[in-house]
């Protein structure tokens, strides 16, 4: 038997398909991987296969293919990268194989539909509205209220996404971001869904107060919440890149069981009941969480490990057992649970990479878990809001949070990329 992932080219990604693939060989499976341009995919896999993975029905006939050529049957399908979740849900659709539904994948990735069903489920939200034009945008504007947020309704890491103030700033950066917010995504399966929405990117609210993220498990519909990470860097514009996580989260009391209950809610609304999950929230000076979205996948990269060292849970395994049709319990011992963090790293202009100092010092400090670099000397990269991914990170452990706050600003000040 064998374990299809379907996958969008991610450096962060490496030990999510070396966990899945040692997973699967241990339950007698082989591993391989679908991707549009392979390239270090097959260091941890037993196959890499090329599909058009930006287009569902040419990925779905293509996988079909690789299906009949595999000597034994495809298992299970799975997917890390938020990109390949509707490409992930119509193959295994099409292959009979346990999966969230395509409509659920399409919705997880289309903020708009997305923004609905959280507004038919009763989870707090941002106001929204949908602008095709600085005309639509300006009108909209009078009912969402400055300072508000432009976003792309098929982006991903905070990806042409900015906040703008007044009318004027508005006006000034509008068609900026709705063009970025569909070229740069011209590689999506979703992207079809320009046409849908006349080419609009969404408006929303700006709210105060700091993110979270939860990283969820749901197992026949019950969701179980494994870590909530804190992003103490205050995220309040123009730009929001994200830069640093740590867990467990802060929050407590009424707050904490509000982003549990919503982060359910969610899921109900979206459809989602099993996998994991990625939910974002703003949590107000007051304490009143909102939701931004849900993710109907792994969070990204670092995510991953700082779950597994904060907690014990290897996600990667618990989903590729389930992917493979086995039931699989997720418990989370609050007593066990560890300071983990996170900083994430750009270049701090776009450019030629010529270089990355700081590696070495930073691998030589025993709280540090983890030093990779995704981009390679003589990449060219580029800088917030027009990436969607940093060009590195740094996950690092601490006995508390002022442990981690210190170990992330050692961090920054260590890891530099030299970039002409």
């Amino acid at each position: 038997m064998t374990l299809m992932i379907l996958h969008t080219r991610n450096a962060s990604r490496r030990k999510h398909l070396a966990k899945a693939a040692e997973t699967a060989h241990a339950l007698g499976h082989r591993a391989i991987v679908v991707v549009e341009e392979p390239s270090w995919e097959h260091q941890y896999v037993d196959a890499v296969y090329a599909a058009p993975t930006g287009d569902l029905k040419a990925t779905v006939a293509r996988c079909v293919e690789i299906a009949k050529e595999q000597a034994e049957p495809i298992a299970g399908v799975i997917a890390f990268v938020e990109h390949s979740v509707p490409a992930a849900a119509a193959v295994a659709a099409e292959l009979g194989l346990p999966y969230i539904s395509p409509e659920t994948a399409e919705k997880s990735r289309d903020k708009l539909s997305m923004r609905t069903a959280f507004q038919q489920a009763g989870v707090s939200q941002p106001r929204f509205a949908l602008a095709s034009t600085v005309e639509e945008a300006l009108q909209a504007a009078e009912t969402v209220r400055y300072p508000l947020v432009m976003k792309p309704i098929i982006g991903g890491g905070s990806m042409f996404v900015r906040r703008v103030d007044t009318p004027e700033q508005l006006a000034e950066h509008f068609e900026e971001i709705r063009a970025g917010a569909w070229a740069g995504f011209d590689y999506d399966p979703l992207f079809f869904l320009k046409s849908r929405y006349a080419e609009g990117i969404l408006l929303e609210e700006f709210l105060t107060g700091n993110e979270i993220s939860v990283e969820s498990y749901v197992q026949n519909g019950q969701t179980t919440v494994v870590a909530v990470h804190d992003k103490p860097v205050p995220m309040d514009g123009p730009f929001f890149e994200e830069t640093f996580y740590a867990t467990p989260t802060v929050l407590s009391g009424d707050t904490l069981e509000k982003v549990k209950k919503f982060t359910a809610l969610a899921h109900e609304g979206l459809g989602i009941t099993q996998g994991a999950t990625h939910t974002e929230f703003r949590v107000s000076p007051s304490g009143e969480p909102y939701i931004l979205e849900t993710g109907a996948r792994l969070g990204g990269g670092p995510v991953y490990q700082s779950v597994l060292l904060s907690t014990g849970i290897d996600m990667v395994e618990v989903l590729t057992k389930v992917s493979l049709g086995r039931d699989v319990d997720v418990l989370v011992n609050p007593d066990r649970v560890r300071h983990v963090g996170f900083s994430l790293h750009f270049g701090e202009q776009p450019g030629e990479l010529v270089g990355v100092e700081g590696v070495e010092t930073l691998e030589a400090d025993e709280d540090v878990s983890e030093v990779m670099v995704y981009s390679q000397v003589g990449d060219l990269i580029d800088v917030p809001p027009r990436v969607w991914q940093a060009h590195g990170h740094v996950i690092f452990t601490g006995g508390s949070r002022a442990d981690i706050v210190e170990k992330q600003r050692q961090a920054n000040e260590t890891l530099r990329f030299q970039v002409r």
